[in-house]
């Protein structure tokens, strides 16, 4: 009997172990309108922040200069779209510009791994043609 009450405790345990792991990951990420997972997309947070800095500085900006407030809410609401796509647009050309420098070093660095010391090597190419060329040029002329 006691040992059917303690798989009982350690079941409950578990399972309470379980719906706090799952409430910890359901709190740690921010989806955007239920379709944007803020915390796991690139970009995605450093647009949205501007995005809505750039939406208060618009709309406080065109209502402090014309005092209309609907017109001043639809100025914030641009800015906030230009805002968010100019900084996602721009991160997302970085990243792809940054992942394809990242490739083109992998293949260098795969390439030097496979070919160094080879007959292949293209450094050990460019010695051997310089150090024949300064013999020619070393030559006594006659």
């Amino acid at each position: 009997m006691a040992s059917g009450q303690n798989v009982e405790k350690q079941l409950q345990t578990s399972d309470s172990s379980h719906s706090e792991s799952d409430l910890l990951e359901s709190t740690e990420s921010f989806k955007l309108l239920g379709i944007l997972d803020v915390k796991k997309v690139p970009c995605a947070r450093e647009s949205v922040l501007y995005g809505a800095a750039g939406s208060l500085v618009a709309g406080l900006g065109h209502f402090l200069a014309t005092s209309k407030v609907r017109r001043s809410c639809d100025v914030g609401v641009g800015g906030f779209l230009l805002t968010t796509l100019g900084c996602w647009i721009y991160c997302r050309y970085n990243n792809a510009k940054l992942r394809l420098q990242q490739k083109m070093v992998r293949e260098g660095i795969r390439n030097k791994i496979l070919y160094e010391g080879s007959s292949l090597d293209p450094e050990r190419r460019q010695k051997g043609n310089n150090q024949g060329s300064n013999l020619i040029a070393l030559k006594p002329k006659e």
